[in-house]
């Protein structure tokens, strides 16, 4: 095998990293972590909604702020 293709610390073969994603959810704890990667808005927003907590946030690939979720409240009567 090619030493080209081997990693020197541990022997694995190199992969190409990961295609960059238009959106991401990101959690916005101590630490933000990535979520969700996408490149369907409405998939984006749909896995958002569905979260019972706020803390996440949408983002597209600039890191523009696109939405967050959080608590939802009933409109006044």
């Amino acid at each position: 095998m090619s030493r080209a293709f081997v990693k020197e610390d541990d022997g694995n073969r190199w992969e190409a990293p990961p295609t960059a994603r238009a959106y991401r959810v990101l959690w916005r704890g101590e630490r933000p972590e990535v979520m969700r990667e996408t490149d369907d808005l409405l998939d984006a927003l749909r896995w958002l909604s569905a979260r019972q907590r706020p803390g996440f946030e949408l983002r597209d690939r600039a890191g523009v702020l696109l939405a967050t979720s959080g608590p939802t409240s009933d409109p006044p009567a």
